[in-house]
């Protein structure tokens, strides 16, 4: 098992348990208890458990999102294989509004070098591109939320509602042809909202988990969107209902 996947599966596994002891990981992974005790150092510092002699406690509540921290180290590849997709949609000299989330984090570094004028929702992605010498960089208002420093607020909305862009790059924490696209976080949903609102065309992101979970807050229904760029684990019945519904869906 991949490091990746063994921190994914341990911190769903305390969380969903509340704690669980170093050998009770060992069994659920087939790692060693050395390789679980550094996971767990790992996911400490992360802030998503709490270590204890002998086991973990998770900080996490159940439906709350891991720290970007801990996410940005997840699947990688997969989030860069996915950028370069969106890249390829996008054309030199459009407006691009690139939302929060690690990864529109990597769409933002895959658009570094581009001729482009990018509005980024976070100031992860807004450091990634201040600099960058053919790419007009326009900053929101808001507060940035801790952590995950996305760009939240009334200001953030206000900045939105004044705009029009060729293209919103949108991350969610989940995507069902059901329930659509879903955020954890009420402020975050609400500026997801006024992004869709001013763009001509908007494109999803997401990493194929996120197809067969709903998070709390509502953000749109599938139909708001024109495509969804995923990779290709992501569930058939999914992918289908979202092309049935008028979606181009690109996989990588």
């Amino acid at each position: 098992m991949a490091r990746t996947e063994r921190l994914r599966l341990i911190t769903d596994a305390v969380r969903e348990a509340g704690q669980l002891s170093v050998a009770g990981l060992a069994e659920l992974t087939g790692a060693s208890e050395m390789t679980i005790r550094r996971d767990l150092e790992t996911l400490g510092a992360q802030g998503v458990l709490e270590r204890y002699r002998g086991g973990a406690r998770s900080l996490l509540l159940r439906g709350e999102e891991p720290p970007f921290a801990f996410r940005a180290r997840e699947d990688t590849g997969t989030k860069r294989r996915i950028a370069a997709a969106v890249a390829g949609l996008i054309a030199d000299g459009e407006s691009v509004l690139i939302d929060s989330g690690t990864t529109c984090f990597e769409v933002a570094r895959a658009l570094e070098h581009r001729r482009l004028t990018v509005i980024p929702l976070s100031l992860h992605a807004a450091n990634a591109l201040t600099g960058a010498p053919r790419l007009k960089l326009l900053l929101p208002g808001g507060e940035p939320r801790p952590g995950e420093l996305a760009l939240t607020g009334p200001l953030t909305e206000a900045s939105l509602a004044a705009l029009r862009f060729d293209t919103a790059v949108i991350g969610c924490c989940g995507l069902t042809s059901r329930d659509g696209l879903t955020a954890y976080d009420l402020a975050d949903a609400a500026v997801k909202r006024a992004a869709i609102a001013s763009a001509r065309r908007v494109i999803a992101v997401a990493e194929a988990a996120k197809l067969s979970r709903t998070a709390l807050a509502f953000v749109a229904p599938v139909s708001a969107l024109d495509a969804v760029v995923t990779d290709g684990t992501a569930p058939e019945e999914e992918t289908g209902a979202m092309a049935a519904a008028g979606v181009v869906v690109r996989t990588v």
